[in-house]
């Protein structure tokens, strides 16, 4: 208690002191440290600032009044003048021995003020100064306790992304501060799929009839989306004659940078009122209760014409840090700068505690008036942004943009449901545009050009009032509707070829070109197509002949020549094989050398009918038979279906299947009026121009082609794959597609160069083309009344439809094995049980030859063990038993005659 009675009078004297009512010395030994602060004090951001920080001072040390050190403000005039501001700098830190420098105000009139610093190791803190292009991190002197101006540009891409618009136009002020931003913007506009058309530069010396022009200028684009980055005192002019231009109405979209959003206090009524539905980004400031009364206070003294703005708590803030940084550096620091009479810049002094200040204050972290102050590289470091939209003289949050990952949300609190929504209004609240309206602007109303053709109209139709319709109409109307913003657009007709058509894009007659357009080549390096939404290729139609049912030898086209000729083959030898298994055991193979000739050939092709009669005893015969009747069954069923497709079905034989017998004879060929297909003939074919006939429409092909070469007409039509099909379809029986398939990438819709609507249709035509469900309904339209052909591939005659051997191998393989094997079995037990005969005549000393014919002779005599003839043996000796009966002998007479009879008649048998 006593030391605090002591106390008291020295606060009532410090208070006096810092009223400047009596010397600072007098009231406590307090150090002053000279600051020079250097603004535009005429303007509204300059007196703000010096307000904010004269009431700063106050605050900070009525908190701090043990401090030994103290801030002492050095206020000097730019006069909004670079010279002036530099002439300042360099007096001060000559002259008045300052520690550091707040400001200059403008990015301008900083550049050179930052250089005298690093030369002296003056820190320059600036909280205005917010031009990208002065980097704290390449001047070590150089502190901004601001946002940099960049930091917004990812708000304003992720505002331009959520409405769709594809094209921006930048309005800025000709300085430093407007042109350091630009290269920013128009990066991060290609990032989300926009462009910038154009772009208008405005002097801040500007009269108002300049400014005018300008907007005339800006006015005669088809671009209505303009974002403008200015200073409050140029962009109030540039507002109100906007609005009396007629720029400010229904159907224009503006978008205002960080440097007017945080000044609208300090613009007129006048121009408020012009800015009617005027969109803006600024950076969020939490409203605290530090805040909430500091704005308290602010307002009782109504000493300012404007209003409290960000420029003024950063102003506030950045008082307080150097405060802060300058005692804790301390009273062996804070000694001056060297000094040095002369005044040649080359030979300023420096500072000795320049670079420490600046290690300080980068370090620093509290809670300021604006928010967090943290430096991060040299610089705040902003954490989210606030879009607003002016409505009267009031401004409405309609969202925050909170970071990179998180994007736009309609509160301040995130919801990851909004993320994954493209839907803007469950990004954005609804905003109120120029002309108090709800509708969104559009990028502009495209001009899209397209093509008047008088046949061929299922594709494309130019209608009344220049409507259009037909397949690629549908399509184009399908893929807007997928688009996430609206596409308004004007139909002009185009009498003229498509290639010219294209070119008028590149001329800028027209946004875009809506058709039955092919991309190729040459075309796409003057315009950007589309994804292809039709299939590609160009072919050839040539008239066809059906002759091949009245040839006499059709019945052998079903099989080619080498499958006659091996079954013809696999006969013979089954027949032979059949024979000799049967020869020794069944009489059925026996009798003169003609018959048993006779019986090899009917018993083999006897079966392909299943016509023969003879029975066969022999097993192994029976096993060859099983397996030939097989394939033989394989065999007739094949020829049979293949004869019946030949007599039954339509074989459509193209006149000539090569483009070069076209050449060679010098043939004509018709293509589409108006067409590539003409410049694709002469430079890729390689046909002469004379031999090419024009047509428009279906009937005019049809008819050319069947006058043929020589009357008048063509021999081939040379076209894009889409009308052959459309055109053959209505002649199906007439022409067919022939000859190799040249590559094209279909038809899709054209851009200029670089536009950002291409990616977006590309896109939305992804989506057309792959909902099976929608395309058909748009085939339906216009092609399914059409009696489409069968596959014409498949009516045109080739020798590749006769069946060949190579399909039937593995029967015939199979048969040949059986035959052999049943065959060697058969002749190995023929051997074994015969011999000893046989072993005698090989030993015999006869010739070869007279060996040769005796086995041959003993193969031919009957095998009368085997089980055919053992059986008619026993018969017969049944029949040589005597029977008992009434009349005795003569009974046994009469039998024995009937035995000899039949033992004769089995020799005449067996002999045979």
């Amino acid at each position: 208690m006593e030391n605090q009675k002591h106390l008291q009078p020295f606060f009532f004297i410090l208070s006096l002191a810092m009223l400047g009512n009596i010397p600072l010395s007098l009231a406590k030994e307090v150090i002053q440290i000279p600051v020079g602060v250097i603004l535009d004090l005429n303007s509204s951001v300059g007196a703000i600032a010096v307000s904010c920080m004269t009431t700063a001072l106050l605050d900070f040390y009525a908190k701090h009044a043990h401090y030994q050190t103290k801030l002492h403000l050095l206020t000097r005039d730019s006069a909004d003048d670079i010279v002036t501001a530099a002439s300042e700098a360099w007096h001060m830190i000559k002259k008045e021995n300052v520690q550091a420098i707040i400001g200059p105000q403008r990015s301008a009139e900083a550049k050179f003020v930052i250089e005298l610093g690093r030369k002296t190791k003056v820190p320059i803190i600036s909280f205005s100064a917010t031009s990208p292009s002065l980097s704290p991190s390449h001047s070590p002197f150089f502190i901004r306790t601001a946002f940099d101006d960049s930091a917004q540009v990812k708000a304003i891409a992720a505002i331009i992304e959520a409405y769709g618009w594809l094209e921006v136009v930048l309005v800025y002020e000709d300085t430093d501060y407007g042109n350091g931003l630009i290269p920013y913007l128009v990066d991060a506009f290609q990032d989300v799929g926009a462009r910038v058309p154009n772009r208008r530069a405005i002097s801040l010396f500007s009269s108002d009839a300049k400014i005018l022009r300008e907007l005339g200028r800006l006015n005669s684009t088809s671009t209505r989306i303009f974002l403008v980055h200015m200073t409050a005192s140029l962009g109030s002019k540039f507002f109100i004659l906007a609005k009396k231009i007629g720029m400010m109405k229904e159907g224009y979209a503006w978008i205002v940078t960080e440097g007017l959003s945080t000044l609208l206090d300090p613009v007129s009524s006048e121009a408020m009122d012009s800015m009617e539905g005027v969109l803006g980004v600024r950076p969020h400031i939490p409203m605290t209760k530090y805040l909430e009364d500091f704005m308290i206070r602010w307002k009782k003294p109504k000493k300012m014409t404007a209003g409290l703005n960000l420029f003024g708590l950063w102003a506030y803030d950045t008082v307080w840090a150097l405060a802060m940084a300058v005692e804790k550096v301390g009273i062996e620091n804070s000694s001056s700068k060297k000094q040095n009479v002369s005044t040649n810049l080359a030979t300023l002094g420096t500072s000795a505690m320049g670079k420490t200040l600046v290690e300080t204050v980068l370090s620093l972290k509290f809670r300021s008036l604006s928010g967090n102050f943290q430096l991060v590289k040299g610089q705040l470091e902003a954490s989210a942004f606030e879009i607003f939209n002016v409505i009267g003289n009031k401004e409405r949050i309609i969202g925050y943009w909170i970071d990179q990952q998180k994007g736009l949300s309609r509160q301040l609190k995130f919801d990851s449901s909004e993320a994954a929504n493209t839907d803007v209004k469950r990004k954005l609240k609804q905003a109120i545009w120029p002309g108090d309206t709800t509708d969104r602007p559009a990028t502009k109303k495209l001009r899209i050009g397209v093509p008047v053709k008088e046949g061929f109209n299922e594709f494309l139709k130019v209608e009344k009032n220049n409507n259009i319709s037909g397949f690629s109409a549908l399509v184009f109307f399908a893929a807007v509707n997928k688009l996430p913003f609206p596409l308004p657009h004007d139909f002009l007709p185009w009498n003229g070829t498509y290639d010219n058509l294209l070119w008028q894009i590149k001329e800028g007659t027209y946004d875009a070109v809506v058709g039955d357009t092919t991309i190729v080549a040459n075309r796409s390096s003057y315009v950007d197509f589309t994804l292809p939404y039709s299939e590609s290729g160009v072919s050839m139609v040539v008239l066809t002949e059906d002759n091949e049912r009245d040839n006499i030898w059709i019945f052998l086209k079903p099989l080619g020549l080498d499958l006659w000729l091996t079954t013809g083959a696999a006969f013979i030898f089954t027949g032979c094989v059949i024979w000799v298994l049967e020869h020794r055991v069944n009489t059925e193979f026996r009798g003169p050398p003609e018959q048993q000739l006779g019986m090899i050939f009917w018993f083999s092709f006897s079966t392909l009918v299943f016509a023969q009669r003879e029975k066969v005893v022999n097993n192994w015969t029976r096993l060859v038979l099983i397996i030939w009747v097989f394939v033989v069954l394989i065999l007739t069923q094949s020829y049979a279906a293949s004869l019946a497709s030949m007599l039954t079905v339509q074989k459509l034989k193209p006149l000539f299947t090569d483009i070069g017998e076209i050449q060679r004879n010098e043939y004509y060929v018709g293509y589409q009026n108006n067409s590539f297909i003409k410049g694709f003939l002469i430079e890729n074919l390689g046909l002469k121009e004379s031999m090419l006939k024009a047509y428009d429409t279906i009937e005019q092909y049809n008819d050319a082609l069947s006058k043929g070469n020589k009357n008048g007409g063509v021999a081939a039509i040379i076209d894009e794959i889409p009308y052959l099909k459309l055109f053959i379809a209505k002649n199906c029986s007439k022409y067919t597609m022939v000859g190799p398939t040249y590559k094209t990438d279909g038809f899709g819709f054209a851009f200029p160069k670089g536009s950002p609507l291409v990616s977006y249709m590309s896109t939305a035509i992804l989506k057309v083309t792959q909902d099976k469900k929608l395309m058909d309904s748009i085939e339906s339209q216009y092609f399914t009344n059409q009696t489409f052909c069968d596959d014409q591939g498949a009516k045109i005659s080739s020798d590749g439809r006769s069946l060949h051997v190579y399909s039937f191998g593995g029967l015939f393989i199979i048969v040949g094995a059986v035959s052999v094997f049943s065959l060697l079995m058969y002749m190995y037990s023929f051997l074994c049980s015969h011999w000893p005969t046989l072993r005698a005549m090989i030993s015999s000393e006869s010739s070869f030859r007279s060996k040769l014919v005796e086995l041959a002779k003993h193969f031919d005599k009957k095998d009368l063990t085997s089980h055919p003839f053992t059986r008619r043996t026993s018969r017969v000796h049944a029949m040589d038993t005597p029977h008992e009966t009434a009349t005795g002998g003569l009974q046994d007479a009469n039998d024995m005659q009937n035995s000899s009879a039949v033992e004769n008649n089995i020799d005449v048998n067996e002999n045979e």
